[in-house]
């Protein structure tokens, strides 16, 4: 097969229409390269010699396989076909050019009585579709229209992307300023829990210890990131109300009276009112409030039972025993963690929820032995925690 030129010569020695040379040659614009496929050579000059007029630069041929291999050697912005051809038809070569070259503009030349096929044509991606005989005044504004159309189109497609893109961009910027905020509230955190320390340098370094054995059982429990940090603030915060408490019973050495172990009760809802005012730490509330109830309902201040107390709550339950029972305390010397796992499996479903205690119990000794150290020196050089990262 042989491309089918119209008169004058061009450099790759296709031939090419002589009002597209003049151009050229008078350095005038080409508006489009257009290329024209139809079997029947009459019909590929007339359309030529139109198009050329309107300042396209066309190239014709009389086959669809010949078309792909005219594609495959230079760019195109229009091809018109025929859809009745020997061989591969005008709907093949349609169908391949929309997925070889998605930008070219597309257009099918059908007889009256194939108007239907001419439908079935743009239904599978063509811009529009000519009649035969054609009337070449309204083929040229066809074209046109099909090309402003892909001009549009395209011009759509690239706002879409630098959309896409200023989006993308503004939510980076979103999510660092939220990392910046989330980075100041753990700086709050921390203010919030050296407060604490300074009333009650016993237990120094408890909040801490205590949050980081929340993380990893909440880990093990297959929790949600969220779930996660609001489990390690809330933990960290849990004895926060003990501010609230007088130093003569915070401090008491001694056993406290039933007068006084009242008042030392209500730090959980002193705290629970001090850190549900902050919007960051309203959800980690629930963890300071309901820290001290019981699996089996004997707990405060609110007396809730099994999995009325919120799951953050029943973790931290276990973790606090954990740190308490493995601590020097002014009146015993730490016990080991073995005596702790004793302890904590004996009162599964009494004091602890019993499917916490289980994933508890899996976890190897060693992990508590690391973070116990862990934290000794995080507090040694001051490093702020809650980060559920961190651990």
């Amino acid at each position: 097969m042989k491309s089918r030129p119209v008169e004058a010569d061009g450099e790759s020695g296709q031939r090419i229409l002589p009002a597209a040379a003049k151009a050229e040659e008078s350095g005038g614009p080409v508006k489009f390269r257009a290329l024209l496929v139809d079997d029947e050579e009459a019909i590929c000059a007339l359309l030529s010699h139109r198009l050329a007029r309107e300042g396209y630069q066309c190239r014709t041929c009389q086959s669809a396989s010949e078309a792909l291999e005219l594609m495959k050697q230079g760019e195109f912005d229009v091809v018109i076909s025929d859809l009745r051809m020997p061989g591969m038809s005008g709907m093949e070569l349609l169908r391949k050019v929309r997925a070889q070259y998605p930008r070219v503009t597309f257009l099918v030349a059908t007889g009256e009585g194939d108007v239907r096929v001419g439908i079935e044509a743009m239904k599978e991606g063509a811009a529009d579709y000519l009649l035969k005989p054609f009337q070449m005044e309204a083929v040229v504004v066809s074209v046109a229209r099909a090309l402003e159309n892909q001009r549009l189109s395209r011009e759509i497609e690239e706002y879409r992307k630098n959309l896409e893109k200023m989006v993308e961009q503004r939510t980076k910027q979103l999510q660092a300023a939220t990392k910046r905020i989330e980075s100041t509230y753990d700086e709050t955190l921390e203010a919030l829990g050296a407060a604490l320390d300074l009333r009650d340098t016993e237990t120094e370094g408890h909040s801490r210890r205590v949050s980081r054995y929340c993380l990893e059982i909440a880990r093990a429990m297959g929790l949600s990131p969220e779930q996660l940090r609001q489990i390690a603030r809330g933990s960290y915060l849990h004895d926060i109300g003990k501010i609230g408490i007088p130093d003569s019973i915070l401090l008491k050495p001694g056993k406290l009276t039933d007068e006084e172990a009242a008042i030392m009760q209500t730090h959980a809802r002193i705290g629970y009112d001090l850190v549900s005012r902050i919007a960051f730490l309203a959800p980690a509330a629930e963890i300071i409030l309901t820290h001290q109830e019981r699996y089996e309902g004997t707990g405060y201040p609110q007396g809730l039972v099994g999995e009325e107390i919120p799951i953050g709550a029943r973790i931290f339950a276990i973790a606090d025993t954990l740190d308490a029972m493995t601590s020097d305390r002014p009146y015993r010397r730490a016990l080991p963690f073995s005596a702790a796992y004793e302890e904590i499996q004996r009162e599964a479903d009494r004091q602890f929820d019993p499917k916490v205690v289980k994933v508890f119990l899996e976890i190897p000794q060693q992990t508590w032995e690391r973070i116990r150290m862990e934290v000794a020196g995080l507090r040694r050089m001051g490093e702020t925690p809650g980060d559920p990262q961190a651990a």
